[in-house]
């Protein structure tokens, strides 16, 4: 029986010590915890969502959930082929060039109106703060921290781990000018001893003038947040980019809701619209699409061409690692009125205002 007790006492030290780590970030607090309070998405002691919106869906159970996930048998879960890449030398692209470069998952590079801006990057390797257990598949990370250029603007959607990597984000803190994100995430940066000046947090619907024809607006996104036990004490967030002619969605982590058709409303139409599209499930649907919500989400946008994000990187659902861009090119084929998407492979370089630009499936045929 001691023995058992001091072994129950000797785990509980080292959880403790493991949690320690500066990759978990840190609570807000002072006065940003005052900003927050009073903030019209803070409700009873955390953030919340437009709608309600349960961690899981009718007769779901956690544990359910974990014994599903740890034991239930994925074909092709991860791929057994390396993902095919180009890279593209994002060192040498003219400034002058509007381009999006994507990362895989929901990490990518943009250039507009001489502006670089990099988007939720992740170059670890992992999507996970316990190291080796949510690797990147083979062929998805060639980039590295290396081949990023000077960034004007970091833009984070929210602080889980697949879109805040610290080990990233240590590596990138000499080439970032500023960092805009939600209200709340601003918190870990500065733990992480990024000067308080650099960093921009907003609420919901807030607007930046980045310069004379480029301005960023915060709007709703329906998901969650945290990196340890307590979650939503931070928000997340999605961005609308614009100029004089030209606009996008950048959608960040989102289960579908009326949030769209409010941002259509408001913002749209859009020349490109990035969504969520992955590691969605049935039992998960309020917090990440599924691929007929991205259907219905993209017409609520107004959107031109599309772009589906969040897969070919991390197994982090149930699904075979391809289903996502599998289903969604499905659907919007046999929508009304299918909407074009943007189907590049990692590092393939994307004229942001070429609308007769063609992409393969490169997915097709990969074990």
């Amino acid at each position: 029986m001691i023995t058992f007790i001091i072994l129950i006492i000797l785990i509980a030290f080292a959880v403790y010590r493991f949690l320690q780590h500066p990759k978990f970030g840190k609570a807000p607090s002072g006065e940003r915890l005052n900003v927050i309070q009073h903030s019209p998405q803070y409700k009873n002691g955390k953030f919340e969502n437009q709608s309600l919106t349960p961690d899981l869906a009718e007769g779901e159970s956690m544990a359910g959930v974990l014994l599903e996930f740890f034991f239930k048998k994925v074909e092709r879960k991860t791929p057994t082929d390396l993902i095919p890449s180009i890279k593209t030398n994002l060192h040498e692209l003219p400034i002058d060039q509007d381009v999006l470069i994507w990362f895989g998952h929901s990490s990518y590079f943009i250039q507009l109106e001489g502006k670089r801006f990099l988007i939720d990057p992740v170059f670890s390797g992992n999507a996970s703060p316990i190291p080796g257990t949510t690797k990147s598949f083979k062929g998805s990370d060639i980039y590295t921290v290396d081949d990023i250029p000077e960034i004007d603007y970091l833009l984070i959607t929210h602080d889980h781990y697949d879109h805040l990597d610290y080990d990233t984000i240590l590596k990138l803190k000499p080439k970032v000018k500023k960092i805009i994100t939600a209200l709340g995430v601003g918190s870990h940066f500065e733990f992480w001893g990024f000067p308080s000046n650099n960093i921009i947090e907003k609420d919901w619907y807030s607007t930046i003038q980045l310069d004379e024809n480029l301005v960023l607006h915060t709007t709703p996104s329906r998901h969650f947040s945290g990196r340890s036990f307590k979650r939503c004490n931070t928000l997340w967030t999605s961005f609308v980019l614009e100029t004089k002619d030209f606009k996008m969605y950048l959608g960040g982590d989102s289960g579908y809701d009326k949030h769209f058709a409010e941002i259509g409303e408001k913002y749209g139409p859009f020349d490109i619209a990035l969504l969520d599209n992955g590691q969605y499930n049935q039992k998960w649907k309020y917090i990440h699409n599924m691929p007929e919500d991205v259907i219905k989400a993209m017409k609520d946008l107004k959107a031109k061409r599309v772009f589906p994000v969040h897969s070919s990187k991390f197994a982090l659902s149930l699904h075979s690692w391809d289903e996502p861009l599998k289903k969604v090119t499905e659907l919007n084929n046999l929508s009304e009125n299918p909407i074009p998407l943007i189907t590049p492979m990692i590092g393939e370089k994307v004229e942001l205002k070429n609308e007769k630009q063609e992409f393969k499936q490169w997915w097709l045929n990969l074990r």
